[in-house]
């Protein structure tokens, strides 16, 4: 695999900038997939079977849009036992992590009123589980069961069927695993405008979420208002920090195992040390061909290191060696941050618990990891006891916005003397 070595000079920012338009942009998808949403809005499992066949099949007939359960359950059997029981260790382990970001309700007291925060799960979500490289069984889990954990009570997976117009046996086994209501055989746009808009045999959805290609992500956009996202994912990217007492080995490992994510995928070591950037140079280089983009970046310290990660707010951070571990309080741009030598980003793909459904291209400056938060509705109820002072302190506010019956109404709950 190529990988070019850089000195980091100038700012931070504008390094950073330079780096991520290393990844080209890719072309713009957006009147293709608006005709694929519209044609689904329209003509339902018609133009699903249609898009299926021209997308996915190869022109074969596709198998029916809805997985009967018995298939499921018989993949789910046929798994191998070291895979199921992997499987079941990432169900476990997300499980507990997503019960853990939970937040219970609660209630702001005022002198005479109070405001309770309350949050409550949508009806329906729709996981999308991607299937163009390689099968994905652990997104099935990171989607469903964090679905579960929220509350919701129906949730589908979409995925893409292979030419023999089936899904993989082990996303079927997965999706039996961590109990999805349903799961449908369309894939692409066509699969996201199907969970947004409902066709004959795919239920519409209140959430879409999900890693997928640029159609999938494209789709995700021009169905939002319709349905809630969890955001836009775009191509992996990974960084490494590392100090020079840092094992280069593992190291190595890791970024050539986040380029298998294949084109558009960044992948970025930064060190002060000569001696790890210079072993990691010759074990990338060294590596199976990639289409991903690798650099090494030199810094004067870790502390230029670290302002460039918070510029670049990757997908996933790794500290690695005891100076950049110490680093680790001070990161507030990263989707997931994995600190130490033995932390490698893969155990997040699968078993550590945390979800790897998670910002990319630098939106974790904004946006979170998915979460049970993202299958909720956080809303307020507000219980007013006596609203007299609140009348007489917002009635003029009301009024210097031109709003003269919002200060009426409340005006209309101001207690004569204490009492009405």
């Amino acid at each position: 695999m190529r990988c070019e070595r850089l000195q980091a000079a100038g700012e931070p920012a504008a390094l950073a900038a330079e780096l991520r338009a290393l990844v080209p942009e890719p072309l713009s998808v957006r009147e293709a997939v608006a005709e694929i949403i519209a044609e689904v809005r329209s003509h339902g499992d018609e133009a699903l079977r249609d898009y299926i066949r021209r997308f996915d099949t190869g022109g074969a007939e596709p198998a029916p849009l809805r997985v009967a359960e018995h298939e499921l359950e018989a993949a789910a059997a046929g798994l191998d036992q070291d895979v199921r029981a992997g499987l079941e260790l990432a169900i476990h382990n997300v499980r507990r992590v997503a019960e853990a970001g939970l937040r219970p309700d609660a209630t702001v007291q005022f002198d005479r009123h109070e405001v309770i925060l309350r949050s409550s799960p949508v009806a329906s979500a729709g996981v999308y589980v991607p299937g163009g490289r390689a099968p994905y069984p652990s997104t099935a889990v990171m989607g469903v069961v964090t679905a579960r954990v929220a509350g919701v009570e129906r949730v589908s997976v979409c995925a893409p069927p292979g030419r023999g117009g089936d899904l993989h046996p082990v996303v079927l086994g997965a999706c039996w695993l961590v109990g999805a209501d349903v799961v449908y055989r369309a894939g692409g746009a066509q699969g996201v405008a199907g969970l947004a808009f409902g066709t004959e045999s795919v239920d519409r959805v209140d959430v879409i979420v999900g890693p997928g290609n640029l159609y999938v992500q494209e789709a995700k956009r021009q169905v939002f208002g319709e349905v809630g996202i969890d955001g836009f994912a775009g191509p992996s990217d990974l960084v490494v920090i590392a100090d020079g007492d840092a094992d280069p080995g593992p190291l190595a490992l890791d970024l050539l195992a986040q380029a298998e994510h294949g084109p558009g995928t960044l992948v970025i070591g930064i060190s002060d040390s000569d001696a790890v950037l210079t072993a990691l140079e010759a074990m990338i280089e060294n590596g199976p061909e990639s289409d991903a983009v690798a650099r090494l970046i030199e810094v004067r310290d870790l502390g230029d290191g670290l302002e460039l990660a918070q510029a670049l707010a990757p997908e996933h951070l790794q500290l690695a060696g005891p100076r950049a571990e110490r680093l680790a309080p001070e990161i507030t741009r990263a989707g997931c941050v994995f600190v130490g030598n033995a932390s490698g980003t893969a155990f997040g793909d699968y078993v550590a618990g945390s979800n790897h459904v998670l910002p990319t291209g630098g939106a974790a400056k904004f946006a979170s990891a998915l979460s049970p938060w993202h299958f909720r509705r956080g809303f307020t109820e507000v219980r007013i006891e006596d609203g007299t002072a609140l009348a007489r302190a917002a009635a003029p506010v009301a009024r210097a916005e031109g709003f003269e019956l919002h200060a009426q109404s409340m005006e209309a709950r101001i207690r004569d003397n204490g009492s009405r």
